[in-house]
Protein backbone atom coordinates (compact mmCIF):
# COMPACT_ATOMS: atom_id res chain seq x y z
CA UNK A 1 0.00 0.00 0.00
CA UNK A 2 3.05 2.68 0.71
CA UNK A 3 4.86 1.23 -1.92
CA UNK A 4 1.69 2.20 -4.14
CA UNK A 5 0.83 6.06 -2.66
CA UNK A 6 4.48 6.51 -3.05
CA UNK A 7 4.34 5.67 -6.73
CA UNK A 8 1.20 7.45 -7.39
CA UNK A 9 2.78 10.42 -5.27
CA UNK A 10 5.70 10.75 -7.86
CA UNK A 11 3.20 9.69 -11.15
CA UNK A 12 1.56 12.69 -10.54
CA UNK A 13 4.34 15.17 -9.97
CA UNK A 14 3.83 15.79 -5.90
CA UNK A 15 6.85 17.42 -4.25
CA UNK A 16 6.03 17.54 0.16
CA UNK A 17 7.00 20.67 0.23
CA UNK A 18 6.62 21.06 4.43
CA UNK A 19 7.72 17.92 6.57
CA UNK A 20 7.42 17.05 10.33
CA UNK A 21 11.24 16.90 10.37
CA UNK A 22 11.21 20.37 8.45
CA UNK A 23 8.77 21.99 10.74
CA UNK A 24 10.59 20.44 13.96
CA UNK A 25 14.17 22.59 13.08
CA UNK A 26 11.84 25.49 14.32
CA UNK A 27 13.57 27.94 17.15
CA UNK A 28 10.76 29.42 19.14
CA UNK A 29 11.82 33.17 20.99
CA UNK A 30 9.81 35.55 23.88
CA UNK A 31 10.52 37.84 26.28
CA UNK A 32 9.00 39.39 29.16
CA UNK A 33 6.77 36.83 30.16
CA UNK A 34 6.27 38.31 34.03
CA UNK A 35 3.10 38.50 35.44
CA UNK A 36 2.48 42.23 36.03
CA UNK A 37 3.01 43.96 39.55
CA UNK A 38 0.52 46.30 41.01
CA UNK A 39 2.73 48.77 41.07
CA UNK A 40 2.71 48.61 37.15
CA UNK A 41 -0.78 48.93 36.65
CA UNK A 42 -0.62 52.73 38.32
CA UNK A 43 0.72 53.84 34.49
CA UNK A 44 -0.10 51.26 32.34
CA UNK A 45 -2.81 49.68 31.02
CA UNK A 46 -3.69 45.42 31.74
CA UNK A 47 -4.79 43.55 29.53
CA UNK A 48 -5.70 40.01 30.18
CA UNK A 49 -1.78 39.63 30.59
CA UNK A 50 -2.06 36.17 32.64
CA UNK A 51 -4.59 34.57 29.73
CA UNK A 52 -1.53 35.82 27.26
CA UNK A 53 1.45 34.38 28.49
CA UNK A 54 -0.47 30.71 29.23
CA UNK A 55 -1.58 31.02 25.47
CA UNK A 56 2.12 31.88 24.46
CA UNK A 57 3.28 29.16 26.17
CA UNK A 58 0.90 26.59 24.45
CA UNK A 59 0.99 27.89 21.05
CA UNK A 60 4.92 27.46 21.28
CA UNK A 61 4.17 23.80 23.07
CA UNK A 62 1.73 22.64 19.65
CA UNK A 63 4.82 24.49 17.41
CA UNK A 64 7.04 21.41 19.07
CA UNK A 65 10.28 23.60 18.06
CA UNK A 66 13.73 22.54 18.52
CA UNK A 67 14.37 24.49 21.89
CA UNK A 68 12.50 27.82 23.35
CA UNK A 69 14.41 30.66 24.50
CA UNK A 70 13.39 33.61 27.26
CA UNK A 71 15.35 36.45 27.16
CA UNK A 72 14.81 37.69 30.91
CA UNK A 73 12.10 38.83 33.22
CA UNK A 74 10.93 35.27 33.33
CA UNK A 75 8.54 36.15 35.97
CA UNK A 76 7.39 39.50 37.73
CA UNK A 77 9.59 38.91 41.08
CA UNK A 78 12.66 36.18 40.97
CA UNK A 79 13.23 35.66 44.94
CA UNK A 80 9.08 34.81 45.58
CA UNK A 81 8.62 31.19 44.95
CA UNK A 82 4.54 31.91 44.34
CA UNK A 83 5.69 34.21 41.22
CA UNK A 84 7.49 30.77 39.38
CA UNK A 85 4.24 29.04 39.87
CA UNK A 86 2.53 28.96 36.72
CA UNK A 87 5.53 29.21 34.94
CA UNK A 88 6.77 26.28 36.27
CA UNK A 89 3.54 24.50 34.67
CA UNK A 90 4.04 25.89 31.60
CA UNK A 91 7.69 24.90 31.78
CA UNK A 92 7.00 21.20 33.01
CA UNK A 93 4.53 20.86 29.83
CA UNK A 94 7.09 21.85 27.20
CA UNK A 95 9.98 19.81 28.94
CA UNK A 96 7.34 16.61 28.87
CA UNK A 97 6.88 17.41 25.38
CA UNK A 98 10.79 17.04 24.95
CA UNK A 99 11.31 20.31 24.12
CA UNK A 100 14.26 22.20 25.70
CA UNK A 101 14.25 25.48 27.27
CA UNK A 102 16.53 28.03 28.13
CA UNK A 103 16.73 31.87 29.25
CA UNK A 104 18.59 34.81 30.75
CA UNK A 105 18.56 37.18 33.28
CA UNK A 106 16.12 40.11 33.28
CA UNK A 107 15.97 42.51 36.00
CA UNK A 108 12.93 41.05 37.38
CA UNK A 109 14.41 38.01 38.26
CA UNK A 110 17.43 39.92 40.68
CA UNK A 111 14.97 43.07 41.86
CA UNK A 112 15.34 42.89 46.10
CA UNK A 113 17.32 40.01 46.24
CA UNK A 114 19.49 39.28 43.11
CA UNK A 115 21.01 36.07 44.87
CA UNK A 116 17.74 34.42 45.99
CA UNK A 117 16.39 35.41 42.44
CA UNK A 118 19.58 33.94 40.91
CA UNK A 119 19.30 30.72 42.87
CA UNK A 120 15.69 30.36 41.83
CA UNK A 121 16.32 30.92 38.55
CA UNK A 122 18.99 28.48 38.20
CA UNK A 123 16.85 25.70 39.73
CA UNK A 124 14.49 26.03 36.05
CA UNK A 125 17.57 26.73 33.79
CA UNK A 126 20.39 24.50 34.92
CA UNK A 127 21.93 25.49 31.92
CA UNK A 128 21.89 29.03 32.66
CA UNK A 129 26.05 30.48 32.96
CA UNK A 130 27.00 33.84 34.68
CA UNK A 131 29.47 34.40 32.33
CA UNK A 132 27.23 33.64 28.92
CA UNK A 133 25.95 30.52 26.98
CA UNK A 134 25.31 28.88 23.85
CA UNK A 135 23.17 26.31 22.53
CA UNK A 136 23.34 25.09 18.49
CA UNK A 137 20.22 23.68 17.46
CA UNK A 138 19.95 23.14 13.11
CA UNK A 139 23.42 24.68 12.83
CA UNK A 140 22.14 28.19 14.15
CA UNK A 141 24.04 29.10 17.71
CA UNK A 142 22.20 31.15 20.20
CA UNK A 143 24.48 33.19 22.63
CA UNK A 144 22.56 34.15 25.56
CA UNK A 145 24.15 36.87 27.64
CA UNK A 146 23.16 38.54 31.31
CA UNK A 147 22.74 42.41 30.20
CA UNK A 148 21.96 42.91 34.07
CA UNK A 149 25.02 44.95 34.63
CA UNK A 150 23.95 47.05 37.38
CA UNK A 151 24.07 43.48 39.72
CA UNK A 152 27.13 42.37 38.62
CA UNK A 153 30.96 43.70 39.29
CA UNK A 154 33.85 45.08 37.64
CA UNK A 155 35.25 41.83 37.26
CA UNK A 156 31.96 39.52 36.31
CA UNK A 157 31.42 42.19 33.33
CA UNK A 158 35.23 41.79 31.91
CA UNK A 159 34.88 38.20 32.55
CA UNK A 160 31.38 37.91 30.11
CA UNK A 161 32.94 40.22 27.71
CA UNK A 162 35.79 38.53 27.66
CA UNK A 163 33.76 34.95 26.47
CA UNK A 164 32.14 36.56 24.73
CA UNK A 165 34.20 38.19 22.10
CA UNK A 166 36.10 35.08 22.07
CA UNK A 167 33.09 32.77 21.49
CA UNK A 168 31.95 34.73 18.44
CA UNK A 169 35.39 34.14 17.20
CA UNK A 170 35.45 30.46 17.69
CA UNK A 171 31.85 30.42 15.81
CA UNK A 172 32.96 32.48 13.34
CA UNK A 173 35.33 29.79 12.34
CA UNK A 174 33.29 26.55 12.78
CA UNK A 175 31.87 25.14 10.14
CA UNK A 176 29.46 23.44 11.37
CA UNK A 177 27.87 26.86 12.45
CA UNK A 178 26.26 28.63 10.14
CA UNK A 179 24.71 31.50 11.95
CA UNK A 180 24.76 33.23 14.91
CA UNK A 181 21.79 35.01 16.90
CA UNK A 182 22.85 37.05 19.84
CA UNK A 183 20.29 37.25 22.81
CA UNK A 184 20.01 39.63 26.30
CA UNK A 185 17.31 41.25 28.14
CA UNK A 186 17.84 44.63 28.16
CA UNK A 187 17.39 46.13 24.45
CA UNK A 188 20.29 48.61 23.10
CA UNK A 189 17.97 50.41 21.08
CA UNK A 190 14.53 50.77 21.74
CA UNK A 191 11.48 53.67 21.58
CA UNK A 192 9.53 52.83 24.74
CA UNK A 193 8.77 55.56 26.86
CA UNK A 194 8.65 53.50 29.57
CA UNK A 195 12.72 52.05 29.60
CA UNK A 196 15.51 53.16 28.01
CA UNK A 197 18.16 52.14 25.36
CA UNK A 198 21.09 50.59 27.01
CA UNK A 199 24.14 52.15 26.66
CA UNK A 200 26.07 49.25 28.72
CA UNK A 201 24.22 46.94 26.01
CA UNK A 202 25.15 48.79 23.07
CA UNK A 203 28.92 49.15 24.19
CA UNK A 204 29.72 45.67 25.31
CA UNK A 205 27.48 43.65 23.34
CA UNK A 206 26.85 45.63 20.22
CA UNK A 207 29.96 45.91 18.21
CA UNK A 208 31.24 42.31 18.75
CA UNK A 209 27.84 41.32 16.96
CA UNK A 210 28.40 43.91 14.29
CA UNK A 211 32.36 42.74 13.30
CA UNK A 212 31.03 38.62 13.66
CA UNK A 213 30.92 37.57 10.28
CA UNK A 214 27.73 35.15 11.28
CA UNK A 215 26.23 36.84 13.69
CA UNK A 216 23.17 38.28 12.04
CA UNK A 217 20.30 38.71 14.60
CA UNK A 218 20.23 40.49 17.86
CA UNK A 219 17.13 40.12 20.26
CA UNK A 220 16.23 41.38 23.46
CA UNK A 221 12.91 42.17 25.34
CA UNK A 222 12.68 44.74 27.92
CA UNK A 223 11.01 47.24 26.05
CA UNK A 224 7.84 45.34 25.69
CA UNK A 225 7.03 45.95 22.29
CA UNK A 226 7.91 44.93 18.81
CA UNK A 227 10.59 47.10 17.00
CA UNK A 228 12.89 46.29 14.28
CA UNK A 229 16.16 48.64 13.87
CA UNK A 230 18.77 47.96 11.23
CA UNK A 231 21.70 49.13 12.73
CA UNK A 232 24.92 48.87 9.98
CA UNK A 233 23.49 45.99 7.80
CA UNK A 234 22.07 43.82 10.92
CA UNK A 235 19.35 43.50 12.32
CA UNK A 236 18.16 44.20 15.86
CA UNK A 237 14.75 42.66 16.84
CA UNK A 238 12.62 44.09 20.27
CA UNK A 239 10.24 40.96 21.06
CA UNK A 240 8.78 41.79 24.87
CA UNK A 241 5.35 40.95 23.91
CA UNK A 242 5.09 38.07 26.23
CA UNK A 243 2.63 38.94 28.48
CA UNK A 244 3.90 41.84 30.58
CA UNK A 245 2.02 45.63 30.19
CA UNK A 246 2.32 46.69 26.73
CA UNK A 247 4.57 49.99 26.93
CA UNK A 248 3.69 53.10 24.77
CA UNK A 249 6.25 54.42 22.16
CA UNK A 250 7.69 57.69 21.17
CA UNK A 251 5.98 58.75 17.93
CA UNK A 252 8.53 59.23 14.71
CA UNK A 253 11.88 58.69 16.44
CA UNK A 254 14.12 60.01 13.71
CA UNK A 255 17.36 58.82 16.19
CA UNK A 256 16.07 55.30 16.30
CA UNK A 257 14.17 54.74 13.07
CA UNK A 258 11.82 51.33 13.78
CA UNK A 259 11.45 50.12 10.46
CA UNK A 260 8.68 47.32 11.75
CA UNK A 261 6.21 50.25 11.25
CA UNK A 262 2.46 49.90 13.02
CA UNK A 263 3.38 46.36 13.97
CA UNK A 264 2.49 46.86 17.77
CA UNK A 265 1.13 43.55 18.77
CA UNK A 266 0.64 43.42 22.37
CA UNK A 267 1.52 39.84 22.71
CA UNK A 268 4.27 38.06 20.75
CA UNK A 269 6.54 35.77 20.32
CA UNK A 270 9.25 34.28 17.67
CA UNK A 271 9.65 31.69 15.15
CA UNK A 272 13.21 31.24 13.72
CA UNK A 273 14.38 28.23 11.42
CA UNK A 274 17.13 28.45 8.87
CA UNK A 275 16.65 27.33 4.95
CA UNK A 276 20.63 26.97 3.59
CA UNK A 277 22.40 30.35 4.18
CA UNK A 278 18.88 32.50 4.92
CA UNK A 279 17.10 32.48 8.90
CA UNK A 280 13.10 33.35 8.34
CA UNK A 281 12.07 35.27 11.09
CA UNK A 282 8.34 35.03 11.68
CA UNK A 283 6.71 36.61 14.84
CA UNK A 284 3.27 35.30 15.82
CA UNK A 285 0.96 37.60 17.18
CA UNK A 286 -1.62 36.92 19.76
CA UNK A 287 -5.10 37.98 17.86
CA UNK A 288 -6.84 40.92 20.04
CA UNK A 289 -10.10 39.08 20.51
CA UNK A 290 -7.91 36.16 22.07
CA UNK A 291 -9.07 33.49 20.16
CA UNK A 292 -5.67 32.55 19.17
CA UNK A 293 -2.65 33.57 17.19
CA UNK A 294 -1.93 34.49 13.67
CA UNK A 295 1.48 35.38 11.58
CA UNK A 296 2.92 38.51 11.96
CA UNK A 297 5.66 40.48 11.10
CA UNK A 298 8.12 38.50 9.02
CA UNK A 299 11.84 39.13 7.19
CA UNK A 300 14.09 36.62 5.65
CA UNK A 301 18.03 37.47 6.47
CA UNK A 302 20.79 35.91 4.37
CA UNK A 303 24.59 36.62 5.67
Amino acid sequence: MKRLLCLCILLMGFVPIITAQNKNQVIAFASDTQEPMWVEKLWLKANHNLLATKMIFKDVDSLRPKAFFILGDVVSLGKSKKAWRNIDNYISQLVKDSIPVYATLGNHEVMFNSKKGIRNFIKRFPAYDPSGYTEIVDSVAVILLNSNFAAMSVTEIARQNEWYEAKLNALDTEAAVKMIIVGCHHSPYTNSTIVNPSEAVRQSFVQPFIKSKKAVLFLSGHSHNFENFKIQGKNFLVIGGGGGLHQPLRAKNVQMPDISGDYKPDFHYLEVSRQGETLNVLSRRLKTDFTGFNDGYSLKISQ
